[in-house]
């Protein structure tokens, strides 16, 4: 049964796949996951059963919209139920250029009432949970009354569950990585978006690097959505479930492997490259020891034609293998002292 969530992990283009949403089931079983943005156009007329495959094991997991006509929204919407995903997001936030030539992602912070029409549409079309992922504002925009505006008239259509990323976004002048760090965050905002609006659910999303900083939003908001932090250092993932849930046992990156072992196999069989898969796990071991050579191992090994559990078993056995000589090392050194 899906749940608004507590905590989950961003959308994030060419990073959230389906390898690697599964890898981060592995780390924790109660966060929801969410996809890259699939356009309208492309699940509308793409290749369906590419663009929309995901593991069972992915559950909860969210299909993310990109899209500003609601009837093929809506469409979409139905067709990403049928496929069986949790939520339908509709995202409001993305500022690259390609996405605003389109006419959807944070853009549409301009034409909340287009917004609320989508977001209707979308709502009336499936039964599972109708969310949108916003920014606080565009440009000249005043946040207190772009972000309050979008979000009273979405209400107003009927959804429930907002996910904010606590920045505004700047359409010209910035990239799209600029708008992820230039754009001072304002959390405090979306944190009276809560008290102001106690009957909706807020999530709130941007700049979050820990689950520390986690538990302390959650004092203020209904949930937690990491995105970078989640990718580069998907360890810390591990712990999600003891600590924010208060449920679960904690994960290392090595059990998380090891677990994501069969899977990697499976899609090996099919004809999966390895590297399509290993290359969401470089982060596991950061700040561990061993960590440089776990990357240098899988992306020097993994990209070979051929690779496949090998090369993961190799790089595993290297990393244990320099811990355990750390570990001998401080043990003999305790002796001494």
């Amino acid at each position: 049964m899906y749940q608004a969530s507590r905590f989950s992990v961003a959308p994030m283009m060419d990073w959230t796949d389906r390898h690697c949403r599964v890898l981060h089931r592995q780390l924790t079983t109660k966060a929801v996951l969410y996809t890259e943005m699939l356009t309208t156009g492309a699940i509308l007329h793409g290749d369906r059963s590419r663009l929309l495959a995901f593991d069972p094991a992915e559950h909860p997991v969210a299909l993310q919209l990109g899209g500003s006509e609601p009837n093929d929204l809506a469409e979409a919407a139905r067709i990403g139920e049928a496929e069986g995903y949790d939520e339908i997001n509709l995202n409001v936030g993305c500022p690259s250029d390609r996405v605003q030539s389109g006419r959807f992602g944070a853009c549409l912070m301009r034409e909340p009432e287009l917004v609320a029409e989508c977001m209707a549409a979308i709502a009336a079309a499936v039964k599972v949970p109708a969310t949108v992922k916003c920014r606080i504002g565009v440009d000249d925009q005043d946040p207190e009354d772009s972000l309050y505006r979008l979000v009273d008239l979405c209400a107003q259509a009927g959804v429930r569950h907002f996910v904010v990323h606590a920045r505004k976004a700047w359409l010209k002048g910035l990239s799209p990585k600029e708008n992820r760090d230039i754009p001072p965050l304002d959390y405090p905002l979306v944190w009276r978006l809560k008290r102001a609006r106690p009957d909706l659910t807020v999530v709130i999303n941007g700049g979050i690097q820990s689950l520390d900083d986690a538990e302390e939003h959650l004092k203020h908001v209904d949930g937690v959505m990491l995105g970078r932090a989640a990718y580069h250092t998907p360890a810390i993932l591990g712990e999600a479930d003891g600590r924010l849930f208060g449920a679960g046992e904690t994960v290392d990156a090595a059990e998380a492997v090891r677990r994501y072992r069969p899977y990697v196999a499976r899609e090996l069989e099919k004809g999966t490259h390895l590297a399509a898969m290993t290359r969401h796990m470089l982060g596991l071991f950061h700040g561990a020891p061993g960590a440089r050579t776990w990357r240098r191992i899988l992306t020097v090994e993994g990209v070979k034609p051929g690779a496949g559990l090998e090369v993961i078993d190799a790089a595993l056995a290297a990393v244990s293998g320099l811990q355990e000589e750390r570990l001998a090392r401080r043990l003999e050194a305790g002796e001494a002292a």
